[in-house]
């Protein structure tokens, strides 16, 4: 299946973020050992990987967990922001990973499976960190970032991870912006594959026409010019419209 373009709205950046998300306004912790919020990055982009990351706390904590300062919807901050609450948050969270879902994936699955498959690769990831410590495991209930729940329908496929504690997925729209576990997935996530895609682009001189250390493999004016002089890398999506 080939992938689809699309993505979420553009970076509108700030470093004072005029509104903090909650810990969790879904109930989601109900009957829940840990809770783990969900978001995406990379979507919409023509080259790179798809990313979901993914920030688990313990139920237990809500009472006296506080929103770590400065947080909000990662689009609403500037990259520099983004870059000093990285330590911090993943600090915060009682785990956090970062799935990915190569380009070649999305050609082969289309956007909507790779995204379920990174965002299942995050949650073996935060649960086998969470395993390492004394607290027994029983259930798990997820946030996912958005209307349409791509992990539950990902799960039990033949490209799907060993994932010890299956998660209830609940969803909620603009969930970066009102709840903190999203958040600070998306931040996570985001820093994640900025650095990817400037590592990327600094790694082999035929990547350098693209411009990835700016455009971060989005589609920009520069980027579709390039890939229509110099055709396609192997780090595009080719069954995408590119140019």
């Amino acid at each position: 299946m080939g992938g689809e373009p699309g993505g979420k709205s553009s970076e509108q950046p700030g470093d004072q973020p005029s509104e903090q998300p909650g810990i969790d306004d879904t109930n989601a912790h109900a009957a829940a050992d840990v809770i783990v919020g969900f978001d995406e990055v990379g979507r919409g982009a023509l080259a790179g990987p798809v990313m979901v990351g993914a920030a688990a706390i313990w139920a237990r904590d809500l009472g006296h967990l506080s929103v770590p300062a400065g947080l909000a919807d990662s689009k609403m901050l500037t990259e520099r922001r983004r870059e000093a609450l990285f330590e911090p948050l993943r600090a915060w969270c009682a785990a956090s990973a970062v799935g990915a879902a190569s380009n070649a994936e999305i050609d082969e699955w289309g956007i909507a499976h790779a995204l379920g498959i990174a965002a299942l690769r995050a949650l073996a990831q935060v649960e086998r960190q969470l395993m390492r410590s004394a607290t027994a495991i029983h259930a798990v209930a997820g946030i996912l970032d958005g209307p349409n729940d791509y992990i539950t329908k990902a799960m039990d496929t033949f490209d799907a991870p060993d994932v010890p504690f299956p998660a209830t997925i609940t969803t909620l729209v603009k969930g970066d912006r009102h709840c903190a576990t999203v958040a600070a997935a998306a931040v996570i996530a985001k820093v994640t594959r900025d650095r990817l895609m400037s590592e990327l682009a600094a790694s082999d001189p035929r990547y350098a026409p693209y411009e990835w250390d700016r455009n971060k493999g989005y589609g920009s004016r520069a980027h579709r010019a390039a890939i229509a002089a110099c055709g396609p890398s192997d780090m595009h999506r080719i069954s995408w419209h590119l140019v």
